[in-house]
């Protein structure tokens, strides 16, 4: 722990890879843990289908009402988001990137502009057809009225979160940025992420040829453990402030 926090010290531009994993301290389940969305429900991942949700409205209907029920519109940003924001405002947080959709970090106090949401967001809608984006709120309020399917109302189109589906392309730009960002760090935390989806996963072996120092810290091992010049497998919400003060 001593040793990380002198690395943190000394490091001037540190990049940030964070999972769905900082967010479960905030009641926000993850995907693949031990009590993930997925893992306790198979057919959740469907919603998440871009393929099944444009070709089915009962999908689409099912997907609304998850949306409605989500833990996010409560939930607070914990120890562990508010740790990271302590290295902004230290001047030494050269960017994060998140694979995450709940906005916690904005709401933390992080910059947008420090921010890189690999994954689109989830407080926001995007109109399948002519692209029109509105806030998530405005047409959760439509569902709660009665529109069980709320369709875009200046082309009639399919409205879906602004998130990265299964099936659906990333944004290149987006993924270029976080990889320019992981080539220029000296030091990469990498938390709450299972880093086994890519092509954001390679931002881990990146930034350790690059020259950077690679710190993970993830309750569950990861495949970039043996590469990583520290792990830990504790709670993130305990191990960043330790770290990050």
């Amino acid at each position: 722990m001593e040793d990380v926090r002198g690395w943190i010290a000394e490091a001037q531009r540190i990049v940030v890879l964070t999972g769905a994993g900082i967010s479960t301290d905030s009641g926000i389940p993850d995907f693949r843990g031990p009590q993930g969305l997925w893992t306790r429900n198979p057919k959740a991942e469907k919603l998440s289908d871009i393929h099944y949700y444009m070709s089915d409205p009962e999908v689409r209907r099912l997907a609304w009402q998850s949306r409605l029920e989500h833990t996010a519109w409560t939930a607070q940003p914990n120890t562990g988001h508010k740790a990271l924001v302590e290295l902004e405002r230290r001047g030494k947080l050269h960017a994060l990137i998140t694979q995450n959709i709940d906005e916690l970090h904005q709401l933390a106090g992080h910059a947008a502009d420090k921010v890189i949401e690999v994954h689109g967001t989830m407080r926001k809608v995007v109109c399948m057809s002519c692209g029109e984006r509105a806030p998530m709120e405005k047409a959760l309020a439509r569902v709660r009225s009665g529109e069980a399917d709320p369709a875009c109302r200046t082309c009639g189109g399919i409205l879906k979160s602004a998130t990265i589906s299964f099936g659906q392309q990333l944004v290149p730009e987006v993924i270029d940025r976080a990889m320019q960002c992981a080539t220029e760090a000296d030091l990469l935390l990498a938390v709450g992420s299972s880093l086994q989806v890519y092509p954001i996963a390679g931002a881990v072996p990146l930034a350790k040829r690059a020259g950077a120092r690679v710190v993970i810290v993830n309750a569950e091992p990861t495949p970039f453990d043996d590469l990583a010049d520290a792990v830990f497998n504790d709670s993130i919400s305990a191990v960043l402030p330790a770290l990050c003060r």
